[in-house]
Formats: C-alpha cells, structure tokens, sequence
C-alpha cells in the first residue's frame, strides 16, 4: 500500500531534506525508522519538495510504499520512537497508488519569520533570521505587490536550481509585523530554489532604504540573480503546506497550534 506522511523537523541539525552520502539529512533519518517499523532491509520516501539546511517544516509531506502491513499509529507513533527530537511524524494516511508527494501538489506555502532587533535572537537562535534594526514594513509591501502573479522568478533562482521553468505562480505574499517580528507569508503553485530566500533578502534591501519598492518591478523583469540581493539566511524558513486535491483529503497546512509561537 502507499502511505503518506506529514513531517515537521528542525532544520539546524542536518544537510537538508534530500538524501547525501553521509546520511545526515532529515530523509536519511526517516527513511531508516520506517524501515525499522516495516521490518525491510530499505525503504525510499518522496517528499512535495526539498529543503536547504537550517530549513525548517511545519508541514512537509511525503509518501511511500510498503508491502508490510501496519495499523496508522505504527507510522506516527512507532516511527517517532525511533526519530532524532528534531523529526517528528505528525499524521499518516493511506492513499490510493495515483498519489504522489510531489507531483500530485497544486501548491506549497512558506513562511518567514524576521526578528528586528540590535541584538542578535538566543532562545530562538536558528529558528528566526535577524536583521538589526527596524524596516519599513509598509515600503516592503508595496514591493511585494509587484511579485504577485505568474511570472519567470530568474532574478530570485540559485544558479544550481535544476527546476525546468523559472515560470511560478506567487499567489501570496502577506508581510505582517508585531512588536519587532515580521512575518513572510507566501503561497504558490512551487517555488524554485532559495526563490523564497532571495525575495526575503530583497525585501529586506527596500525595508532599509536601498531599494525602492518600484524596483522589486525591475528585479523581476531583469531575469537575472546578478541583479538582485543576497540570498537571506535560511534561520526563519518553514514550508507549512502543501494543497493537493480534496479527493486525497490531506491536511493542506500545519496545524495552528504546533506553530503557536507565531500567532
């Protein structure tokens, strides 16, 4: 049967999402304690997408199929046992064999959290990024507005993305702030690699004065990274959804209270 699972972890302590050589990455992990639980020599997941290291997900998703037979609990709770602290299986389904993690998701959902401050985050160190000092939130909306749409995000693509169009869909992108924290909350059909950093990154440029919000227009139209800011820090990244179809009937984002934090 194929399962799927939604996976929340702490991004601080691997290589990322995908699987490398050294095997410290989150699918390593997981990967491991599913076999442990079905009782097989190996077993492969596939997830909605990848994320960097120090990354972090509040609702990543992924499948796998499994001769063995398991009630539910014994891919959450069994699974969980034998995960890092950092790893956590929140929920499991059993879906038809046309799902896929991946392919079948019409759209993912990011947040950013940025702490504005003098001085640098400590209890929450790898869980936010930082920049010091205040920014002009109002100006960084304005600029986000220019990104809302169907567009070729070239200027906002690493060099080493392997996705086949720089052509998305940004059908979101809310700036809120409280008391120093400023949120980033973005949703589209997919995002290309270090798109949501690198926006973050020129966001942060117009919230201190060296963009104007008109130019996020310019940057975009360019079609080339050389001409937009640095990549931002991946310390406040969370994917926290993927949408599939309501005939899968999956969960479409990270239950409010595992992120109550950020209310």
């Amino acid at each position: 049967m194929r399962i799927a699972l939604g996976i929340e972890y702490d991004g601080r302590a691997f290589s990322g999402w995908q699987t490398q050589p050294h095997g410290n990455t989150v699918q390593d992990r997981l990967n491991q304690a599913i076999a442990q639980i079905a009782g097989v020599a190996d077993i492969g997941t596939l997830a909605a997408g990848r994320t960097d290291a120090g990354v972090h997900a509040a609702m990543q998703v992924v499948h796998f199929d499994c001769l063995t037979q398991r009630p539910l609990n014994a891919w959450v709770r069994g699974v969980n046992a034998l995960l890092p602290p950092e790893v956590a299986v929140v929920w499991a389904r059993e879906v038809p064999e046309a799902f896929h993690a991946r392919f079948s998701a019409f759209s993912r959902s990011y947040s950013y959290f940025l702490l504005t401050s003098p001085v640098r985050p400590c209890l929450l160190a790898g869980k936010m990024g930082w920049f010091h000092q205040a920014l002009d939130v109002e100006a960084m909306r304005e600029a986000a507005a220019h990104l809302l749409g169907r567009h070729d995000f070239s200027s906002f693509r690493a060099s080493e993305c392997q996705a086949k169009s720089p052509l998305k869909d940004l059908q979101r992108l809310d700036i809120s702030e409280q008391d120093g924290l400023i949120r980033f909350d973005l949703l589209a059909d997919a995002f290309l690699h270090h798109m949501v950093r690198n926006i973050v990154g020129a966001l942060v440029y117009v919230g201190k004065g060296a963009l104007r919000a008109e130019d996020m227009a310019g940057l975009l139209a360019a079609r080339d990274r050389t001409f937009a800011p640095p990549t931002f820090m991946p310390d406040g990244l969370y994917l926290t959804g993927v949408g599939y179809p309501e005939t899968y009937d999956l969960p479409s984002q990270a239950d409010a209270a595992r992120l109550a934090l950020w209310r």
